[in-house]
């Protein structure tokens, strides 16, 4: 998965935010290990310290564990990262419905045409 940062907003929240995406889409498993922030931060192309920011903030939301003797694994936590999971949804689900507010779509409307497209692609 290619890294994707933009000068809008601060690296190690973008570094979170895709992080998180990592975790809670299963390719880093639960209970797996990370890599290294040394490992991280060359694979995103950032300072070890922003990396080190953005693995703090994993590990306050409950998505990381740091051991001493193990380094930082994925929470086992299987409801935590479902909700972490079943939030981003609700945001992407908000984004698309105003989005398509914004073209004179209901949210009915909006909802049909998007299984509409979901039954065509089956």
């Amino acid at each position: 998965m290619q890294w994707k940062l933009t000068d809008d907003r601060p690296i190690w929240m973008q570094l979170t935010e895709q992080l998180t995406e990592r975790i809670v889409s299963g390719l880093y498993p639960l209970g797996s290990r990370m890599p290294s922030v040394r490992e991280l931060a060359a694979q995103a192309g950032v300072n070890p310290n922003t990396m080190q920011r953005a693995l703090a903030q994993l590990e306050a939301d409950g998505l990381v564990v740091t051991n001493r003797t193990a380094g930082r694994t994925v929470t086992e936590d299987s409801q935590s990262v479902d909700r972490v999971r079943h939030s981003l949804a609700e945001d992407k689900m908000e984004f698309y419905v105003a989005g398509m507010a914004t073209l004179g779509y209901t949210e009915t409307e909006a909802a049909n045409m998007l299984l509409h497209r979901r039954r065509g692609n089956q």
